[in-house]
């Protein structure tokens, strides 16, 4: 039972975690995911510039 217990309270505690990784990504949802880097902006597949503040290399 105690296994079981830790098991759920493990659980509780990562899916924040995983949900704020989902909304934090560049191009996520819609754009379609990153296609490369340019000047150090990330490109999404569907040709957009994504707006993220994060800086990419390559």
């Amino acid at each position: 039972m105690k296994a079981w217990s830790a098991l759920l309270i493990s659980m509780f505690m990562m899916a924040p975690v995983v949900q704020a990784n989902a909304q934090n990504y560049p191009c996520s949802k819609s754009m379609g995911g990153v296609s490369h880097c340019k000047d150090g902006k990330f490109v999404c597949k569907n040709g957009k510039i994504s707006q993220s503040k994060k800086t990419c290399t390559g």
